[in-house]
């Protein structure tokens, strides 16, 4: 190739990439995916054991093992997904149509999983592993698109970073909205029927979580999509080697998601039993909206201390909050301010991650040639979602179950009350620890973007050229 051609690909990358700017309305359209989801897996993450144990009347040996179950053959589903996702080729592209044939299946699965049907002992623990799996299922064939557009949508990695944080931006209003106000709608509309109440008010979640999906899928566009090759599994599974920055940002995510769900999962036994207040886990799951700031700062705070760093910062202020909680006691003032800052370090470091996993998309393109999209960021955020979740349920049900806990006594033995204390801060700080090591290798990765962007862009014009003057 003469040095004419090679710095006219040059100039024509650098142009494509100063170009690829993403509207803003696509952006929040974008959003409104995870904003959908998170309104009802929400509730899953933060109260399906609690609704398990003392809604749905099961015990919490049988609730954790079914947890633990369900989200491993779920978490198995993640790698799956991604290939489909991969192998999906539509006049819609092969992300945004899952949108539309998911949107139905995971709202419906979901209002059932939160609704008590009336069967024996034995069946209902059958029904309650069924829907939890197919729930979690639905969810992951929604949940990997979310993630694996981001690298259609731009070339750019500040819009990327952008529609990312925007995306968790809305997701976590979800959230907030899912936490917050499920257990006194339930309450209202149950008229002392609790599992009446919990029925009806994921069930008006479901609609509006439909609605918002719709809403989505109409508005998102993915670029290239008549170029875009179906590659196949022995490829998807290729663009892995040695792609180091995608190992280890699947291991830290995974790691932020059991400390995460740790905590979720202890929370409302916390406030219930520790501090005899019920009414305090809508409190405490309300302020989790504070988790906005951090989330709206990190393209700006991504310019000062880059990605790992941010990741890193934001991990240690999710584990000074922990402590803090701790330190707290009967407090509540003062546990609101800990809970506060480690709700906008977690939710931070979460935006970090599935920032970090579309790059390693590009890496692994750039390394071996191919652009694996679902697969790789299947892994690194459906899988360590669901896994993590998994693991991270069954550690708290593990460690309340042996310790007494039982949801049949109002008062819980001082062990129970230490093993909850336990699990809700001195679990998730350990975990949190892990992962934010593992971000301080993935410094050297990090430094190495500039580089992947700009050569595959140059790959890409001069592809472009060569089409252009075949043609």
């Amino acid at each position: 190739m003469s040095a004419n051609n090679t710095d006219h690909n040059v100039a024509a990358a650098q142009a494509m990439l100063a170009s690829d700017k993403l509207p803003f309305h696509r952006k929040l359209t974008y959003g409104f995916t995870d904003m959908a989801g998170n309104l009802l897996y929400t509730l899953i993450g933060s109260y399906m054991l609690y609704f398990f144990t003392n809604v749905f009347g099961l015990d919490v040996g049988t609730a954790g093992a079914l947890l633990l179950l369900g989200r491993f053959i779920d978490a198995l589903g993640a790698p799956v997904m991604g290939v489909l996702v991969d192998h999906t080729h539509s006049k819609y592209g092969k992300n945004r149509p899952w949108f539309l044939w998911m949107a139905l299946p995971f709202t419906i699965s979901v209002w059932l999983l939160f609704t008590t049907p009336s069967l024996s002992s034995t069946a209902k623990i059958i029904y309650a592993g069924a829907m939890y799996i197919i729930a979690e299922l639905t969810y992951t064939a929604l949940s990997t698109p979310i993630t694996s557009v981001l690298p259609n949508l731009s070339a750019n990695s500040d819009e990327r970073t952008s529609a990312n944080s925007i995306r968790m931006v809305l997701g976590n209003v979800g959230n907030f909205f899912a936490v917050t106000f499920v257990m006194p709608l339930a309450s209202a509309l149950g008229h002392g029927n609790e599992q009446r109440g919990w029925s009806l008010a994921v069930g008006v979640y479901a609609i509006i979580g439909f609605i918002i999906l719709m809403i989505a899928f109409l508005d998102m566009r993915e670029k290239n999509i008549g170029e875009e090759k179906i590659i196949t599994i022995r490829e998807s599974v290729k663009a892995t080697k040695n792609n180091w920055p995608w190992v280890l940002i699947v291991l830290a995510n995974l790691l932020l998601w059991t400390a995460y769900s740790a905590r979720n999962a202890a929370l409302p036994y916390y406030f219930q039993y520790n501090l005899s207040d019920k009414g305090l886990i809508s409190v405490f799951n309300g302020f989790s909206i504070i988790q906005i700031i951090g989330m709206a700062s990190v393209p700006f705070v991504v310019k000062y201390l880059h990605k790992w760093g941010t990741t890193i910062l934001m991990l240690g202020m999710t584990m000074v909050g922990q402590v803090w909680i701790g330190m707290a006691g009967t407090n509540v003032t003062s546990g609101l301010i800990g809970w506060c800052l480690a709700c906008i370090g977690s939710g931070s470091a979460m935006t970090m991650f599935f920032s970090m996993v579309g790059d390693t998309v590009d890496f692994g393109e750039w390394k071996n040639g191919i652009r694996a999209n679902g697969f790789l960021t299947a892994m690194g955020a459906s899988f360590c979602i669901q896994m993590g979740s998994g693991i991270g349920s069954f550690i708290a049900a593990r460690i309340l179950a042996s310790f007494g806990f039982t949801a049949a006594k109002a008062t819980q033995t001082g062990s129970s009350l230490s093993a909850i204390s336990f699990t809700f801060i001195w679990v998730p700080v350990i975990i949190y620890a892990l992962s934010a090591v593992c971000m301080v290798f993935y410094r050297k990765w990090e430094k190495h973007e500039p580089i992947v962007t700009e050569e595959l862009a140059e790959r890409r014009a001069e592809e472009e050229n060569a089409t252009a003057t075949t043609n």
